[in-house]
């Protein structure tokens, strides 16, 4: 019985998730399907790598994961199917599996598309090539070779002698704010030292809390989640909405002027001393 995880940038208002569901159990009526979600942000590869990236590794080894987000953007000619940490994930060749994975894996093949063009003629390949690599575990079943794919890598903080300073990343139904800072990287770069967490120019937070009730009612506060990220928020508040704060655009940030704005609203600097 495969195990197989959807996640798109589709929504659920259509047939389609259904659809894709019922092509996969036409092939086998065991296979195990299981939704993560159907809401990516179609651009916003950071954040799809965060949710994908956060979820597939509680699986159980050996278990597919397709992520289809931005499936358009360029040629598709083939699709991606990679192993790693026993993981099989099967996306676009347009950066988003480096940015999930944080290094091109090497058990890698491409699924040939032959001149498929739809959503559903797409995703019907892709599940014959995952029927077929599940009854064998041989990615050569399901593909051919593939050496020279898209790179993109994860958004990573910058640091200097006594600070750190990270995106926003991901902003949830509550609006608690997730920054790009690991709890590795934060007790890092603090090496025992006081702080202070700065963001819309002077709001400051300058402790970890354990959980959300470590603070009093629409209080600040800071902690790392169950990802192991920073993320700040408002205790029964909505801490986005109220301060502005958005979550990191790259592209606006080329824009120039415009991104000096943009940069108090959409990054969190730690101050250590």
């Amino acid at each position: 019985m495969p195990i197989v995880t959807l996640s798109t940038d589709i929504g659920q208002r259509d047939f389609l998730v259904g659809a894709i569901k019922g092509q996969f159990l036409q092939l086998d009526p065991t296979t195990n399907l299981c939704d993560i979600t159907h809401y990516l942000p179609q651009t916003n590869f950071p954040q799809a790598a965060y949710v994908c990236g956060n979820a597939v590794k509680h699986f159980p080894g050996g278990s597919f994961h397709c992520i289809l987000v931005n499936l358009f953007e360029g040629a598709t000619d083939y699709v991606l199917m990679a192993k790693f940490n026993q993981q099989y994930i099967i996306c676009p060749d347009n950066g988003l599996l480096t940015m999930i994975t944080g290094q091109k894996p090497t058990d890698l093949v491409a699924i040939p598309l032959n001149n498929k063009h739809t959503l559903l003629e797409i995703t019907a390949v892709i599940a014959i090539a995952i029927n077929k690599v599940s009854k064998t575990g041989n990615l050569l079943d399901g593909g051919v070779a593939i050496d020279n794919i898209n790179e993109i890598y994860p958004l990573r903080p910058t640091v200097g002698p006594d600070w750190i300073e990270g995106q926003i990343l991901f902003i949830d139904q509550f609006e608690n704010v997730v920054i790009n800072i690991t709890s590795s990287e934060f007790a890092a770069q603090a090496n025992g030292r006081s702080f202070k967490i700065v963001f819309k120019r002077n709001e400051v937070i300058d402790s970890i809390s354990d959980n959300y009730t470590s603070v009093a009612e629409t209080d600040k506060l800071a902690w790392f989640n169950s990802a192991g990220y920073l993320e700040i928020a408002l205790r029964n508040g909505n801490m986005a909405g109220l301060f502005g704060l958005q979550g990191f655009n790259e592209q606006m940030q080329n824009k120039g002027a415009a991104s000096d704005t943009n940069w108090f609203y959409q990054t969190v600097r730690v101050f250590f001393e």
